[in-house]
């Protein structure tokens, strides 16, 4: 028999529970064990009637749609099996959406790595009464886009080589056109940033050139994501517990793929194209230097004082190459800078951008979607600070202040004057605690905003 999923207020009065249980019995229930209603908090109570258990999801004082979504993420990883709710009947805006993207998220786990058969039976959500039938098929989409990326994220780097992640792309829902670039056109069509992060590494790096294109597309953006799929940091090597979770140092990647699954999939009338370099940052014997030069894609000269700021090179290949084309909006999504964690922690991602109009569409995406991220300035007068005796600039600044502000500097040289935002993820693509629809490990950040991104410009 399924479960029974319900929501109980802070003043004791229940959400929507429609014919589905003895609303005496439930209030007599969850007296006798002390439950208050306070958001993000759960209990389990015994069988009733139809249900094998009931789950009770506190729903707090005033409930918003991403305190609903919370709440449902809560629920998804207490749950097991089958489960009911009517919760979608919330007097919310997108409440249905807002279920279904918590549950589900909230649900995820990670554990191709596990052995043994004492692993919990996957949950699975059934809506009860009313729904957005449509809002529910696109959020369980967006909602499988983010888990690829989360997975992606999740694993070991020894089992996600960058030809390995060309193949699970290729495994991708959405009609997409998928052009890789491997070591020889690489070096052909002078990927200088890109060839020169993989020259220590023993497995060989990848570029992908994905375009979505519908029949009559209202608008173009290009997503161009930092896909370093291990980060050691080079010669200028990190210490040994600040490598343990490099392997996340592809979430850019992954987001910006899965967005643009996501968006094909949904049928969206907005052409995407979406470059990532896929390569890994280590320590062999041809390894770049500190100190070398790197010719870019397009010509401009690096030069590298710290090789463990790497991502901004390969960054700049691919932002080269999408300059090739025509298009209304360039995103880049990237794992950038440390400092950008320093100044916003864990739980905010920083936008820069070279036009206003630009960054504030891509916080007000964030915001309806539920994903934090802050405005952050662009200063020209740290620009001076990544100036170069012998390249046309370096990638290291030469002082330790503002080094998020100087990475988006340094990514805005070769942009050039098109539109363009940056959204550093540093922080909120990794978790180390379990919050809401979060579990620990990669959190998928970053994709249901560029999905909502692609959705402004058709509403």
């Amino acid at each position: 028999m399924p479960s029974l999923a319900v929501g109980i207020f802070e003043d004791g009065s229940p959400g929507p529970l429609g014919d589905s249980i003895d609303v005496g019995w439930l209030g007599g229930a969850i007296d006798s064990v002390g439950f208050e209603g306070k958001h993000g908090k759960t209990v389990t109570l015994p069988g009733s009637g139809d249900w094998t258990r009931v789950y009770v999801v506190g729903l707090g004082q005033e409930l918003t749609t991403e305190g609903l979504r919370e709440a449902m993420g809560e629920l998804g990883r207490l749950a097991e099996g089958e489960v009911t709710t009517s919760l979608q009947q919330l007097n919310l805006e997108d409440a249905t959406r807002a279920v279904i993207e918590g549950f589900q998220l909230g649900s995820y786990r990670f554990d191709r790595y596990k052995t043994g058969d004492d692993r919990p039976e996957e949950p699975v959500l059934t809506l009860h009464g009313d729904h957005d039938a449509e809002g529910k098929a696109a959020a369980e989409k967006v909602t499988d886009a983010v888990i690829w990326a989360r997975r992606l994220v999740d694993t070991p780097a020894a089992d996600k080589a960058p030809s390995e992640v060309v193949e699970a792309v290729r495994g991708l829902p959405g009609s997409l056109e998928i052009d890789v670039y491997e070591p020889d056109r690489l070096t052909d069509r002078g990927f200088g940033g890109v060839l020169g992060v993989a020259a220590g590494a023993s497995r060989e790096p990848r570029l992908l050139d994905i375009n979505y294109t519908p029949s009559d597309p209202v608008a173009s953006i290009v997503l161009v994501g930092k896909g370093i799929i291990f980060d050691s940091g080079g010669l200028s090597l990190k210490p040994a517990n600040l490598m343990e979770h490099m392997k996340n140092d592809m979430a850019g990647a992954a987001a910006v793929l899965a967005a643009t699954s996501a968006i094909a999939d949904l049928g969206i009338p907005v052409a995407v194209r979406t470059i990532t370099p896929l390569v890994e940052n280590m320590t062999g014997g041809a390894a770049t230097r500190p100190g070398d030069v790197l010719t870019s894609f397009g010509g401009k000269t690096i030069e590298v004082l710290n090789t463990d700021a790497e991502g901004r090179l390969v960054l700049a290949d691919g932002i080269g190459l999408a300059n090739e084309g025509e298009y209304d909006l360039m995103i880049d999504v990237a794992t950038l800078t440390g400092a950008m964690r320093v100044g916003l922690g864990n739980h905010y991602a920083g936008v820069f951008s070279n036009r206003p109009e630009v960054r504030d569409r891509v916080l007000t995406a964030a915001d309806c979607v539920g994903e934090r991220m802050w405005p952050m300035p662009m200063d020209w007068g740290l620009r001076k600070d990544l100036d170069s005796e012998v390249a046309d600039i370096c990638n290291h600044a030469s002082t330790r202040y503002g080094g998020a502000i100087h990475a988006a500097l340094f990514l805005e040289e070769f942009v050039g004057d098109r539109p363009w935002a940056h959204i550093d993820i540093a922080g909120p693509s990794w978790s180390e605690e379990k919050r809401g629809y979060q579990g620990k490990g990669g959190t998928g950040f970053g994709v249901r905003t560029l999905v909502e991104v692609a959705r402004t410009f058709v509403s």
